[in-house]
């Protein structure tokens, strides 16, 4: 399962931003996954519940926003969501067609909480 690398790394990129910000724990992380990106977004929740605990994002929510691949027809200028890379136009028909999008696998947001300052 690659999405546990994945998550792996996603926990890595937000644990660096949350010491840059100076904070002490994430709260949150939210990841863009595109339907052609090759992650199983069941999989990625399930490696990010496995390997989260023990790290700052123990008890963060994952949020994951899905986009979808669009299919841009240069014969009739239609644009279609698609499931599949390698698709033809779904209006047309024809396989003159651009894929845009729908490959995308990022940490697009990211909430933390900030250090308690010590009273005294």
């Amino acid at each position: 399962m690659h999405e546990a690398s994945i998550v792996e790394a996603l926990l890595e990129a937000a644990r660096d931003e949350m010491l840059r910000a100076g904070a002490e724990r994430i709260l949150r992380l939210e990841v863009t996954v595109g339907a052609l990106s090759g992650v199983n977004v069941e999989a990625l929740r399930f490696a990010f519940d496995m390997l989260a605990p023990g790290t700052p994002a123990e008890g963060a929510e994952l949020d994951v926003v899905e986009t979808r691949a669009l299919c841009a027809c240069r014969a009739c200028g239609e644009e279609n969501p698609v499931e599949d890379p390698f698709s033809a136009c779904p209006a047309c028909g024809s396989v003159d067609v651009r894929i845009r999008g729908g490959d995308e696998l990022l940490l697009s947001s990211l909430e933390v909480e900030e250090k308690s300052s010590a009273a005294g």
